[in-house]
């Protein structure tokens, strides 16, 4: 492919990550393992996340111009101590999401998107024991189509 898109641009842009949390926390509120970690959880919190995953994605910086870039995302992490458990059930609803939302399932964009997801949530992990510190100069992870190098073209 000689224009290749980004995850972002794949995924459906803005509107698609807006949906994608916006639908993800709804269903967060009913869920008996993350209702716990998200019971204070802001009314901006999914624009917030989507906000975060876009840029991550390869979408516009907004997060990092106005919420602080990744060590801002790893602050609100600090001191929440959160589990294993909890991580994959995050992975496990926001994918069941994901596919009631219609996201690309092709088996590159999943790959990538799983991939991030993974290497978030274990961060995330990492992030809210006790004793985590958060490194200012952290850099804003950005994902890309890895080994595969694009989406799925038919022959």
């Amino acid at each position: 492919m000689s224009n290749t898109p980004s995850l972002y641009e794949w995924i459906g842009g803005m509107p698609a990550l807006e949906r994608l949390t916006k639908t993800f926390y709804e269903r967060v509120r009913d869920d008996e393992v993350l209702a716990p970690v998200f019971s204070r959880m802001s009314p901006e919190h999914p624009q917030h996340v989507a906000e975060f995953l876009a840029e991550v994605f390869g979408g516009p910086k907004t997060y990092s111009g106005e919420r602080g870039g990744h060590a801002g995302m790893i602050r609100h992490h600090l001191d929440r101590s959160l589990t294993h458990a909890q991580r994959r059930r995050w992975i496990d609803l926001l994918l069941a999401c994901a596919d009631d939302l219609g996201v690309p399932d092709d088996p590159e964009f999943r790959s990538a998107f799983v991939g991030y997801l993974e290497w978030g949530t274990r961060l995330a992990v990492i992030n809210s024991q006790p004793g985590a510190e958060v490194g200012e100069e952290a850099p804003m992870p950005k994902w890309g189509w890895g080994e595969v190098g694009g989406p799925w073209q038919p022959k």
